[in-house]
């Protein structure tokens, strides 16, 4: 039986028994981040309990969707460096954000922000290459996951895509 957005009613009161965003990262930040070339659903990453950057991202996006949250993420776009995305919510008008990083200065972002423009800069100064240099260039619009209903329906649970870790 399916429930909520295609989870199964176990991974629904799962995903409700993190709560709040707070819980959200905690969950994300005690996975264990893999390198892989892998695009693992919000589904395989509950079930794998392992993520990376982009991984954890779209699984904190879903798991807050099922709070009540939209299923918003937002890309920190660098030169010389890699992107960093994060999934984003507002909480009492202003911006927080949850993030899966090897870096702690990449992480969850307490909702205190007015602009997604003023979180973003929360991270500018954590965002820095292997050659000391500050790399966060640019960043998008928070783009809500919604859109992708219609389109890819059941991309918060599918089975499908890669499965290879390196």
């Amino acid at each position: 039986m399916r429930t909520a957005f295609g989870f199964t009613p176990r991974e629904v009161r799962a995903l409700r028994a993190l709560g709040t965003p707070v819980g959200v990262q905690r969950v994300v930040e005690a996975m264990p981040y893999h390198i892989g070339s892998t695009a693992w659903s919000p589904r395989r990453v509950l079930r794998e309990r392992t993520a990376h950057c982009l991984e954890g991202a779209i699984f904190a996006a879903a798991a807050l969707r099922v709070l009540g949250f939209p299923p918003l993420l937002l890309d920190l776009e660098a030169v010389q460096d890699t992107d960093h995305v994060v999934a984003v919510f507002k909480v009492r008008g202003h911006w927080g954000a949850i993030a899966k990083s090897n870096f702690s200065g990449l992480r969850y972002r307490e909702p205190v922000y007015r602009s997604v423009r003023e979180l973003v800069m929360s991270y500018f100064d954590g965002y820095v290459n292997l050659r000391g240099e500050r790399t966060l260039r640019a960043y998008s619009r928070p783009v809500n996951l919604r859109r992708f209903d219609r389109t890819h329906p059941g991309w918060m649970t599918t089975e499908r895509g890669s499965s290879r870790r390196r």
